[in-house]
């Protein structure tokens, strides 16, 4: 019995089914939607061609051209000083800024010229003697001979003969020792006329004068103090001419001595070893800045050379450049005067490069640049940059002009992936006011 009744449910199941395979067979297929690729919105900046001038930016402390160290030459008391002789006063080239006792120099000019007359004199004394010793010499020798003859004819004695021999030789001493005193007085004048320039020299130097425009500086001595030669007195920093020696790295430096080609520094060494032939080829110009709260105060510099040695330590070269009139080109609450001590920046130029290509530096990544095909797909270029200058990055001809490039940060950033450009206004400004400053010398 229940044998037949599991036989009776295979038929209903079997039309279900079929049933359903019905419904399935007529009902309409499922229509296929395509997805559309998402483009994705990036900040672009097309690339322009401009005129850039390099720059180093270093810093340093602003000294005198030239320190003067006053040192007494002679030694004595400070009977007279400048009334201005004190740290920090400025004094005219020139002036009398300090008098030693000259009371001894003065006695021994006296002395030294006394000697010298006194030689005149014995010169002249000594020439007269000559004179009637050659004399005397000139009757000696007739007589010797009136008495050399009369002895051969055995009509004088011996002795006679003799003693007028004696005189001769005597006259001609007497002659031969005037002549040599005479011959020594030359020399005598000499050492004499030395002694008189050497007692004018010291007492010239009992008077201290300013050589140049000085401001006095660590002042050692005071009035009615007593001074040994050779003692330092003080120092006297010129005024009319500041430098400034300022510490470049190597690695930025090299900007600078681009050639025309803006591939390879040049090659012509010999330059490195002539600061005008230098400043010629590079067009070096410089200027300081000094941060005074309100606003950046600015003078321009001049190039003058470079230091003596590369600090092993930093990899850095001194650059030294100047300001002339220093205190005439201050301007009260603007620019202050340039003075010994400040620490100042200092940014040095070189001559002008043409068509450069620039890029932002945020716009770059490892290494690596974005930029837009014509199709506005991505495409991801290496590269590897000339230097760097306030921000931008000098592209070494990887990129051209009129390319579009990629300011946004794409994460991820997937090669030939679809974008959708915005300009950026705010970096193309940006990119224009670098040509336009570069082309106004600012």
């Amino acid at each position: 019995m229940q044998r037949w009744s599991i036989v009776w449910l295979f038929p209903p199941i079997l039309i279900g089914i079929a049933v359903v395979n019905f419904v399935a067979s007529e009902r309409p297929a499922p229509t296929r939607i395509e997805q559309s690729e998402t483009a994705r919105t990036v900040r672009t900046l097309t690339l322009e061609p401009i005129n850039l001038i390099p720059e180093v930016r270093g810093y340093g402390s602003v000294t005198p051209a030239r320190v003067w160290q006053a040192v007494a030459q002679v030694s004595g008391q400070v009977i007279e000083m400048h009334p201005r002789l004190r740290n920090g006063e400025m004094i005219a080239a020139g002036e009398l800024l300090l008098r030693l006792d000259p009371t001894d120099y003065e006695l021994r000019l006296v002395q030294a010229e006394a000697e010298l007359n006194e030689l005149t004199i014995r010169q002249q004394n000594t020439t007269a003697l000559l004179q009637i010793e050659q004399s005397s010499l000139a009757l000696a020798e007739r007589e010797w001979q009136r008495l050399s003859e009369l002895r051969t004819q055995n009509s004088v004695s011996q002795s006679s003969a003799d003693s007028a021999e004696r005189t001769l030789l005597n006259s001609r001493t007497a002659v031969q020792n005037l002549q040599n005193t005479l011959a020594l007085i030359p020399t005598q004048r000499k050492i004499l006329q030395t002694k008189v320039k050497q007692a004018q020299r010291d007492l010239e130097h009992t008077r201290l004068r300013a050589p140049f425009n000085l401001r006095v500086a660590n002042l050692q001595i005071e009035e009615n103090q007593f001074v040994t030669q050779n003692k330092q007195l003080f120092s006297g920093d010129y005024v009319d001419r500041v430098e400034v020696i300022a510490q470049l790295p190597l690695s930025s430096f090299r900007n600078l001595l681009l050639d025309e080609r803006y591939r390879h520094p040049t090659q012509d060494a010999s330059l490195l070893y002539d600061n005008s032939r230098l400043q010629q080829f590079t067009g070096f110009n410089a200027t300081l800045s000094l941060d005074i709260g309100t606003h950046q105060a600015q003078w321009q510099a001049q190039f003058v050379r470079f230091s003596d040695a590369i600090d092993s330590q930093t990899r850095t070269i001194g650059v030294v450049v100047a300001v002339d009139k220093p205190l005439e080109k201050s301007s009260p609450g603007v620019r202050p005067p340039l003075s010994k001590g400040m620490f100042v920046e200092v940014t040095l130029r070189g001559k002008e490069q043409q068509d450069r290509i620039v890029v932002p530096r945020s716009a770059l990544h490892q290494q690596q640049l974005y930029r837009l095909n014509h199709d506005n797909r991505l495409q991801i270029v290496p590269v590897t940059p000339l230097f760097y200058q306030n921000g931008w990055a000098i592209m070494n001809g990887e990129v051209k002009a009129g390319d579009q490039i990629v300011l946004t940060d794409l994460v991820p950033a997937i090669e030939s992936m679809r974008l959708e450009p915005v300009v950026d206004r705010e970096a193309t400004a940006a990119l224009h006011a670098l040509a336009s400053s570069t082309h106004s010398g600012e």
